[in-house]
């Protein structure tokens, strides 16, 4: 096949993936991430589909911390952490996210993506083992690949099954075995069973990794993440995260562990030996929001709130919305060009939507997974909840 020849393969790969109405298109905001955003073409929309859980995206008081930051560290390091990468700032910022997670020490990273791609091949050989959850996150999957452990696969959420994994991994001869899950799955909102997994993990003698992306800042009651809120702190030997979702909204990963692990990655995880340092801003911006949420959780709280209401609201309406209380919020819709239609509408009225749909989604689980933020108004949630009923009618004429 010549240079021409690949790429019309490659253009009617991306043909067919319109014409099965699962094509991922890309709308221009002109404005600072927050609930309400501007497009390029001008429309005020009600953003959502963002991480955003706190709303700290446009937060003045991190505007402030990052502006300062250039003016005391600089803009860029220019260096991996090990050469001359780390300032004293990276330190603060580790200590702070150890504190707030009561793990023994932490690393960053420059995305969660990064963390959780750097840990596996690290900490696990070839006569360990790996017992993932099903619907874990494509970066925990992709660091699974990288990792010479046996690998098991249990269906998500059910501990049945974890069981007969880790008898498996056992019966294998597996030195280390080491469970690994989202705390929070992020298509479905669904909050993983961690004091049933440590539980296990304990009669097993088996390690417990969770990645809290969708969870550290604003799940528990706290906002400690997953292991708060299912009562299971101190028994999690490593939480991976981000700092680009409710911590802030910018970019940047984690991984809070035992000592010895961290020890361990500091040595030997690539990207953090081969990525540049996570820049001053971005750090300096995160430790403004440790402070936040260590001095009180209104955020959290509201967001609690808010989430309960939206829920209940299109629960009455008669969505089909997958129970939970975490602001994750599926409207599942099954069929793939249904959701895109869907989101298509709303879009026009006002609400911004996306549709999800393969491979981020199983195939016949096609959704519109909506998010909601700290940001959010009460009046923003009844007008949302209004233009699903609107298109919901539209589309049955």
């Amino acid at each position: 096949m010549n240079k021409s020849e690949a790429l019309q393969f490659y253009a009617n790969e991306v043909a067919e993936i319109k014409e099965a109405g699962l094509f991922k298109g890309e709308s221009l905001i002109v404005t600072p991430q927050s609930a309400h955003v501007r497009l390029e073409d001008g429309r005020e929309v009600i953003n959502m589909c963002a991480n955003n859980y706190l709303g700290l995206g446009n937060n003045p008081r991190l505007i402030q911390a990052a502006q300062k930051s250039y003016e005391e560290k600089g803009y860029g390091l220019a260096s991996v952490r090990f050469i001359c990468g780390t300032q004293d700032s990276h330190k603060q910022l580790e200590a702070a996210i150890s504190h707030f997670l009561g793990m023994d020490d932490t690393i960053l990273y420059s995305s969660c993506f990064d963390a959780n791609g750097g840990l596996f091949e690290t900490i696990l050989g070839p006569e360990d083992a790996i017992i993932s959850d099903e619907l874990n996150h494509a970066s925990i999957i992709d660091g699974v690949r990288l990792c010479k452990a046996k690998r098991f696969r249990y269906k998500n959420n059910d501990m049945n099954d974890l069981r007969q994994q880790l008898i498996a991994a056992d019966a294998n001869g597996a030195r280390i075995k080491l469970i690994a899950t989202d705390g929070v799955f992020s298509m479905d909102g669904i909050i993983a069973d961690l004091k049933s997994i440590c539980d296990l993990a304990d009669e097993f003698n088996a390690l417990v990794m969770v990645d809290d992306s969708h969870s550290a800042g604003f799940v528990g009651k706290h906002g400690r993440g997953t292991a708060e809120y299912c009562g299971v702190e101190g028994r999690v030997d490593i939480i991976t995260g981000t700092l680009g979702k409710a911590l802030g909204g910018a970019s940047g990963g984690f991984t809070a562990a035992r000592q010895e692990i961290v020890d361990l990655l500091r040595q030997r995880s690539r990207p953090y030996l081969f990525s540049n340092t996570l820049a001053p801003a971005i750090v300096a911006a995160s430790l403004e929001v440790f402070k936040m949420l260590e001095a009180d959780t209104s955020l959290r709280d509201h967001l609690e709130e808010i989430t309960a209401y939206y829920r209940q609201k299109m629960t009455d309406a008669g969505f089909d919305i997958i129970p939970g209380v975490h602001p994750i919020v599926p409207v599942m819709l099954y069929d793939e060009k249904t959701a895109a239609e869907m989101a298509s509408r709303m879009m026009e009225k006002g609400i911004y939507v996306v549709a999800f749909s393969y491979p981020v989604v199983p195939k016949g689980k096609a959704r519109i997974r909506t998010q909601v933020s700290a940001a959010h108004t009460h009046e923003d949630i009844d007008t949302i909840v209004r233009c699903f009923c609107e298109v919901r009618e539209e589309m049955k004429k």
